[in-house]
């Protein structure tokens, strides 16, 4: 059975984790309960949801599963019940759901697909991230993961990249509002890891190229594990043999 040093550093945190029940999500999940977290789940996957939330028991830290829509401001609201319900406060919040589309030109793409993408990967982060500073205090930490296509541009991706490029200057912007509060604000920008996220994305990618969702997460948590007074700030990682 895991065990938790309780003078480690993340031992009784909180952490909030959306798109918690598969890829970067998941890992993130897992390695932060591994260092005794307590940790608030949150994906549409209601049925997944439990899943994790059971195989993740027993790291013996508390775990709170709940639904959310990260899209509608009532679902987010709900979510923030529920977790104002259970914890004080909230210390870590790794903002992850996000959606990618068919790769498709401009002119092909259906402004509806526009319109999900950006609302799950940027008005998503936007209301969790209004809702969780309420309860974050001085030292809390804000992951926001935004994919390297927050500074770059892939043909077919023009939703994607564009809800990644809005996301990277909220993410900024997030960073120098909340220096004051000495709350850190970290774009974590990962290259091609092997998630199902490809299935849309690229069916034909070639995975065993790609870095594992461990890898970011491994990452991620030693961003998380700096000294209160240190941070990174944009942190991009990429697969050994570079860009995909």
């Amino acid at each position: 059975m895991p065990r938790h040093d309780k003078a480690a550093p993340l031992h009784g945190r909180a952490a909030l984790i959306t798109g918690a029940t598969r890829g970067i999500g998941l890992a993130i999940a897992r390695a932060l309960a591994a260092s005794g977290c307590h940790l608030i789940l949150a994906s549409r996957d209601e049925r997944r949801l439990k899943q994790v939330g059971r195989s993740l028991a027993r790291y013996k830290t508390r775990i709170l599963a709940h639904p959310c829509d990260v899209r509608d401001p009532h679902s987010v609201d709900a979510l923030f019940r529920a977790i104002r319900g259970e914890f004080r406060r909230l210390d870590i919040l790794i903002n992850n759901a996000g959606i990618a589309h068919p790769n498709l030109p401009v002119e092909n793409l259906p402004f509806p697909i526009w319109k999900d993408v950006l609302a799950t990967n940027l008005d998503g982060t936007f209301l969790v991230t209004q809702a969780a500073l309420a309860m974050m205090k001085p030292g809390g930490t804000i992951v926001n993961n935004l994919s390297v296509a927050a500074n770059r541009v892939f043909a077919g991706s023009a939703a994607y990249n564009a809800s990644k490029h809005a996301g990277l200057g909220l993410t900024n912007t997030l960073r120098e509002e909340l220096r004051p509060r000495r709350i850190r604000v970290i774009g974590l920008l990962p290259g091609a890891t092997d998630t199902e996220i490809w299935q849309t994305l690229w069916p034909q990618a070639p995975r065993r190229k790609m870095m594992s969702a461990e890898s970011v997460a491994q990452v991620t948590l030693a961003a998380l594990l700096l000294p209160e007074n240190a941070t990174v700030e944009n942190l991009e990682i990429l697969p050994s043999v570079g860009t995909l």
